[in-house]
């Protein structure tokens, strides 16, 4: 079941309203039961192709009905003015070829998932709210911002699902942000992209390496793929989630 609600985040667009998404577990009405939480970005393409931005979505509420994991999905709509979501979604700025200098308002975004949102999803549903039940995902811009996620609030999250991150806006940052990260020894990460999507993003490719290597070096639990035929869009994330899903552990989640 996905509940469909608007929410406003005052720090970063005001009283203007977007959708949330919670999607909620087979059985979690006729139980007591406590549930993990997966925190994804752009959540208007997360469930439905009506709602979704190029008129595909992942088809997440499909594959959890299918597979009937135990487990919460929070995403939340990007803010769609001008460049607002490439701002929401960097956490340092940046220059995008013809729209000029991205201002960051990433860190503002985590502040308020963390402080505000989860708090929120914590009250009212039925959640593990331990730091060993919350993960975050997203592709793109939301990929570069769960990498973000995962290292600067890793007293928060465990898991992080990555899918074609836009790492290229800050090679550099991220990787001395990655470097300098205290992680949990239980830390995962899930981290992709399409083997055509590199052929057209040479940056990207020297980016991921890099990234993919200072993991490595902080001795963090990471499934790095380079996804034959991938592309970089919905449809190609939508064949990813059985992997990142297994990659995660989802698969393994008991009730409480």
């Amino acid at each position: 079941m996905v509940i469909k609600e608007m929410i406003r985040i005052l720090p970063l667009s005001g009283n203007t309203c977007r959708r949330i998404y919670y999607y909620l577990p087979a059985g979690y009405d006729s139980s007591t039961a406590r549930y993990p939480v997966l925190y994804m970005f752009d959540g208007h393409n997360v469930f439905f192709d009506a709602d979704a931005t190029y008129g595909k979505c992942w088809g997440m509420k499909e594959f959890m009905d299918r597979e009937r994991l135990n487990l919460i999905i929070v995403a939340v709509e990007c803010n769609h003015e001008g460049n607002a979501r490439l701002s929401e979604y960097s956490p340092w700025g940046f220059l995008a070829r013809g729209l000029g200098h991205i201002a960051p308002m990433g860190d503002q975004y985590m502040e308020w998932l963390v402080n505000v949102l989860k708090p929120m999803v914590d009250r009212r549903f039925r959640t593990k709210p331990q730091r060993e039940f919350t993960s975050i995902g997203g592709s793109s811009m939301g990929g570069l911002m769960s990498v973000y996620g995962i290292c600067r609030y890793n007293h928060i999250f465990s898991r992080a699902a990555a899918l074609s991150p836009s790492l290229w806006t800050a090679p550099g940052k991220i990787t001395q942000m990655i470097r300098s990260t205290e992680f949990d020894p239980d830390t995962v990460i899930y981290m992709d992209y399409g083997s055509e999507e590199l052929k057209n993003h040479e940056k990207s490719a020297q980016a991921l390496k890099r990234a993919a290597g200072a993991f490595l070096d902080c001795r963090v639990n990471i499934c790095m793929r380079i996804v034959p035929g991938g592309q970089h869009c919905e449809a190609s994330w939508e064949r990813q989630i059985p992997v990142f899903m297994r990659c995660l552990g989802f698969y393994r989640e008991t009730l409480t």
